[in-house]
Formats: structure tokens, sequence, C-alpha cells
């Protein structure tokens, strides 16, 4: 134990390890319900920096479990917002979960039909055509950027080629190993990717 005179400064390098520290205490000190979705034989709650997902077989699972991580962050001294706070429900029916309103802390959440998550768009619908034409889009835009270079008559073919796939193809493709395709989203996507985006 010792005493601490003064708080971080933004921007310190240690803010964002002391952060992570108290995060990850406080989301193991919260007891998933037993109903939450088992992914490899475990409940499931992910986080990644100040993201997290809270995953469930039901709203109100959901809805429990994040009431208690809310409960835990309080408890260390973390305030979470609750206008941050959306949830989703992926089903093939479209009205699933239109009915329950969640609110949390006296907060009411927001339900959305797709968010971003760690830049994969993820959809009610688990479709990837929105995901497709937003990588599509940035790869476009990608393109734009280094256009001059593509067009410059003092660079090679090769070195052309190079550029395309370490520079924009990565950008097209970031996250695809998730993706469940259709053939023929994949035959599009071949497409594209053949004629440069």
């Amino acid at each position: 134990m010792f005493p601490i005179r003064n708080g971080l400064k933004q921007g310190d390098a240690l803010s964002p390890l002391l952060f992570n520290s108290a995060l990850e205490y406080a989301i193991r000190r919260v007891q998933v319900n037993q109903d939450g979705l088992k992914l490899n034989g475990t409940h499931q709650l992910m986080a990644y920096a100040d993201n997290v997902n809270i995953l469930g077989g039901s709203v109100d699972t959901v809805k429990k479990n994040a009431e208690n991580l809310v409960a835990a962050s309080k408890e260390i001294g973390l305030d979470v917002n609750a206008h941050t706070i959306k949830y989703m429900t992926v089903s093939r029916d479209q009205n699933a979960g239109r009915i329950h309103s969640v609110r949390i802390d006296k907060s009411s959440i927001e339900r959305v039909e797709e968010f971003k998550y760690l830049g994969t768009t993820l959809s009610n619908q688990n479709s990837i055509q929105e995901e497709i034409k937003s990588r599509l889009k940035s790869g476009n835009a990608c393109y734009y950027t280094v256009q001059n270079l593509l067009s410059s008559r003092l660079l090679s073919k090769n070195l052309k080629i190079k550029i395309y796939r370490n520079i924009i193809l990565p950008v097209v493709l970031y996250g695809c190993e998730t993706w469940s395709l259709t053939l023929m989203e994949e035959r599009r996507l071949r497409r594209r990717l053949k004629t440069g985006c």
C-alpha cells in the first residue's frame, strides 16, 4: 500500500494500463448468468480495450449480465456511459426483441439493427452484404489516396501490383476470415478485386 497524491494526466502512458487492469478486474467479478451463450464450453463476455460485448440466449440474460457488469464497474470507480450502450437481437424473425424495453441503471438502452465492432459492421440479420459494401468503399477511398502512385510512369508494373496487394487489398479484406459468404457474394467480391475495387 502506498499513498497516491497526484492523478494521471491525460495521454499518460500508464493510463490505458490502469484502465485495462480495472476493467479486467470488473469483468472477472461479474457472475455470468448460466443462460448466457456458450462458445467452446464457456459463457461469453468479450472485451477489447473499452469495447465490451455480452452475448446471451435471450434479451433478459444479456440485460442481467450487463447490470452485473455495470455494478461491478461502479464498485471499483469506473463509470459506464449508459448512452453508449446498445443492444441487438440476431434472429431470422424480424420482430424478435422489439417488445423488450431494456433499461440499465435508470437509462433506456437503444435497440439497433446493426453496429460497428472493431471495424466490422454486424447486422441483426447476420448478413455480410453491408460489410462487403463498406469494405469496398474503404478500398476505393484507399485507391484514390494512392492513385498518383498507381498511374505514375516512373513505377514499374510489379511495384504497382505490390502497392495494390500491400495497401489496398488488406483494407478491403479486413476481417474477411469471419465472413460467411454466399456463392453470389463471393463471385461479386472476386470480380471487384480483379478489377481493382
